[in-house]
C-alpha cells in the first residue's frame, strides 16, 4: 500500500510538473550532442582540466544538472534516450546481441517509437551522425565458435543482417557515421551514409572531424527551412573519447606533461574544483581508487600512482584521451558557429551529455570488435600493451580503470555499473529563447536520459503516440524537464531504475539501493553520501524492503531477467 500511495502521489506530482511547464511560442531547432564514454569530471565546466571552452560555454550560457543519470552503457542509454522508455521496453536490455527474450532482443522493437519518428511526424527535418550502435552486427551475432576473432577489411561482409533498425528507418532522413560500437578513428570499418557502406573521403581523415563536418552540413542545410516554421532535430552522437585511445599527434602534445602527475592528483585537483564550482559537497568522500582485481590485466595499475609501473605509457594513455575530448569539444563550436551563421542560435535547444561513465575496460587481442590489420595491410597492435604508445591508427589500446576512476571523480565504479560513477553524466541544456538562468547549476532535480523524450516533445508542443504503424506502443516513462530548467522544481522524490547485465539499482528520493550482478543490496543517503562510502543497509531495513519492493514490481514490468541470459542459437 504504501508504494502505491507513492507511485500514485508521485504520478500526480509529475502530472503538475508537466502542466506547468511553459516554453516559447516558436517550435525551437534540437541539437543533442551525446559524448561516448566520457566520464562526470571530464569536461571543464564538471571540474576537468580538459581544455573544452565550447561545452563551458553551454554551460555558462544555459543550464547543468549536477545530477543527471544515464543507463550505464552504450546500447541501454541510446535506446532510453530515443525513445523515452527503459532500455528492456525497448528491446535492449543489454547489448545488440538477439538472448531469444522480448527485453533482450538486441535491437529496437516494434513497441516503441524514437525522438526522431514523432518529431518527423510532427513536420521536424530529422537527421543525424555518428554512432548508432541498436542494430544488429554480423561480428556480434554469430555463435561463438563462428565468430572471427577480429575484424578484417579484405572479409567485406555486410555490417548488419537486415537494416530495418537503422537510422533512416527509424525516423532519420539522414544518416552519416557507424552502425556498431566500436570503431577505428582513423578508417570506421561499419561507415555508412543513410543504408550504403562508405569509405573514408581522403587520406587525413578523423572520424570526430567527419561526423562534425557533417553535422555542420546538415543544420546548413535544415536551417533554410526554419523561417517556413520547418525546423529540425539532429543527433551528433560522438564516438569520442570511447577507445580505441586514438588522436592527432598536434592535439596530444597539448597534454604531454599533463598527465605526468598521476591519477591521484588529477583526482584530488578535480575534486577541489567540483567542489568550489558547488557540484559536489565537501562533506563528500572521495570514493576510493578502483580497487577490482578482476579489473587489472598487469598493465593497468589500480593502485596508488607512486607505484604505478610504466609512467610515460600511463601518461600519454591519458593525454590522448585528453586530445580526444577537445577533439569534439572543437567540433561542438563549430556546430555553435554554425547556428551563429544560420541566425537560428536563438531558436535553438542545445543538449549535452554522456553515454554513460569512463570507461575500465583492457582492451584485449581476441576481442570480436577491434581490427587485424589496416586497410592496406599495416599490422595493428591490440591491447593495452606499455611498450607502444597510443594515439596512432597502428594502436589499438584503452586507458584503463585508473584513469576512469579519475573520469568519475568523485564518484565510485565505472561505466557497465550502477553506482554513482556508472550511471551520473554531464548534461547541459541551452535554449536562449526560453530565458533559462545562465550559468545555473541545477542541484535539487533529478533527471535521467528517459525524460529526453518528453522534454523535446514538450518544447515542440508534439504528442506522443499510442500506435505506430498499426501497433500499440509503451508509454513514456520519463518526465519533462522544462519546468526543473526554468527553476520549478516541484519534487525530488521520482523514482528511478537500472539493470545492466545484472548491475541493478533503484533511486526513489534521497535514497539509493544498489548492487553488483550477484552481491547484495547497499543502501545509500545520496544528500549525505552521493559518493557511497557508508552503506545504511543495516540502520534501515525497512527502507531497504520498500526499495526493493519497487525495484522488483519494475523488474517484473519492464521484462528483467536473470543476468546471464542464455542467448539463442
Amino acid at each position: 500500500m504504501r508504494l502505491t500511495a507513492f507511485l500514485c502521489a508521485f504520478a500526480l506530482i509529475t502530472a503538475f510538473a508537466a502542466a506547468q511547464s511553459t516554453r516559447p511560442a516558436r517550435r525551437p531547432n534540437v541539437i543533442i550532442v551525446l559524448a561516448d564514454d566520457l566520464g562526470f569530471s571530464d569536461v571543464g565546466c564538471y571540474g576537468g582540466e580538459i581544455h573544452t571552452p565550447n561545452i563551458d560555454s553551454l554551460a555558462a550560457d544555459g543550464v547543468r544538472f549536477a545530477q543527471f543519470y544515464n543507463m550505464a552503457r552504450c546500447c541501454p542509454t541510446r535506446a532510453s534516450l530515443l525513445t523515452g522508455l527503459y532500455p528492456h521496453q525497448a528491446g535492449v536490455g543489454a547489448m545488440n546481441q538477439d538472448l531469444g527474450k522480448p527485453a533482450y532482443q538486441g535491437e529496437l522493437n516494434d513497441r516503441c517509437a524514437t525522438i526522431a519518428e514523432v518529431l518527423r511526424g510532427a513536420g521536424y527535418h530529422t537527421g543525424m551522425v555518428g554512432k548508432w550502435h541498436l542494430s544488429h552486427v554480423n561480428i556480434a551475432t554469430a555463435p561463438p565458435a563462428k565468430q572471427k576473432a577480429m575484424l578484417a577489411f579484405k572479409d567485406e561482409e555486410p555490417i548488419s543482417p537486415s537494416k530495418k533498425n537503422w537510422p533512416c528507418n527509424r525516423g532519420f532522413e539522414d544518416h552519416w557515421g557507424t552502425v556498431p560500437g566500436v570503431e577505428s578513428y582513423y578508417d570506421p570499418y561499419g561507415l555508412v551514409h543513410n543504408e550504403q557502406t562508405i569509405k573514408p573521403d581522403r587520406k587525413d581523415f578523423y572520424y570526430t572531424d567527419f561526423l562534425t563536418d557533417h553535422a555542420v552540413e546538415m543544420i546548413n542545410r535544415f536551417s533554410r527551412d526554419a523561417g517556413n516554421d520547418k525546423p529540425f532535430f539532429v543527433y551528433v552522437a560522438y564516438t569520442a573519447p570511447h577507445w580505441p585511445m586514438q588522436a592527432r599527434e598536434e592535439d596530444v602534445k597539448k597534454y604531454a606533461t599533463m598527465y605526468e602527475v598521476g591519477w591521484d592528483r588529477i583526482r584530488a585537483q578535480r575534486l577541489a574544483r567540483q567542489v568550489e564550482l558547488g557540484l559536489v559537497k565537501k562533506e563528500w568522500e572521495l570514493s576510493p581508487r578502483a580497487s577490482n582485481p578482476a579489473l587489472n590485466d598487469g598493465a593497468s595499475s589500480v593502485g596508488p600512482w607512486i607505484d604505478a609501473p610504466a609512467k610515460a605509457w600511463q601518461a600519454r594513455r591519458m593525454a590522448v584521451y585528453a586530445a580526444m575530448v577537445e577533439c569534439m569539444d572543437r567540433g561542438i563550436g563549430r556546430i555553435l558557429d554554425q547556428l551563429r551563421a544560420s541566425a537560428i542560435e536563438n531558436d535553438t535547444l542545445v543538449i549535452f551529455l554522456s553515454d554513460n561513465g569512463g570507461c575500465m575496460e583492457n582492451v584485449r587481442p581476441n576481442w570480436y570488435d577491434v581490427p587485424s590489420e589496416t586497410r592496406d595491410g599495416r599490422a595493428v597492435h591490440v591491447g593495452n600493451d606499455p611498450s607502444v604508445m597510443p594515439g596512432s591508427e597502428e594502436s589499438f589500446q584503452s586507458y584503463g580503470p585508473a584513469w576512469a576512476n579519475a573520469s568519475n571523480t568523485p564518484f565510485r565504479k565505472f561505466k557497465h555499473f550502477t553506482e554513482e560513477g556508472g550511471i551520473s553524466a554531464p548534461f547541459i541544456v541551452r535554449w536562449p529563447a526560453a530565458k533559462l538562468e545562465r550559468g545555473r547549476i541545477e542541484h535539487d532535480a533529478v533527471g535521467d536520459v528517459i525524460d529526453l523524450m518528453p522534454t523535446l516533445l514538450d518544447a515542440a508542443g508534439a504528442s506522443y503516440p499510442k500506435t505506430k504503424d498499426g501497433k500499440t506502443i509503451s508509454p513514456m516513462e520519463g518526465l519533462t524537464l522544462l519546468p526543473m530548467l526554468q527553476g520549478d522544481v516541484a519534487s525530488s522524490a521520482r523514482a528511478l531504475f537500472w539493470e545492466h547485465e545484472g548491475n541493478r539499482a533503484v533511486r526513489i528520493g534521497d535514497w539509493k539501493l544498489v548492487a553488483p550482478h550477484g552481491e547484495e543490496w547497499k543502501l545509500f543517503n545520496l544528500v549525505d553520501d552521493r559518493t557511497e562510502r557508508h552503506d545504511q543497509s543495516a540502520k534501515h531495513p525497512e527502507k531497504v524492503a520498500e526499495l526493493k519492493a519497487a525495484y522488483e514490481a519494475w523488474a517484473k514490468r519492464v521484462g528483467v531477467e536473470p543476468w546471464p541470459v542464455r542467448a539463442k542459437r
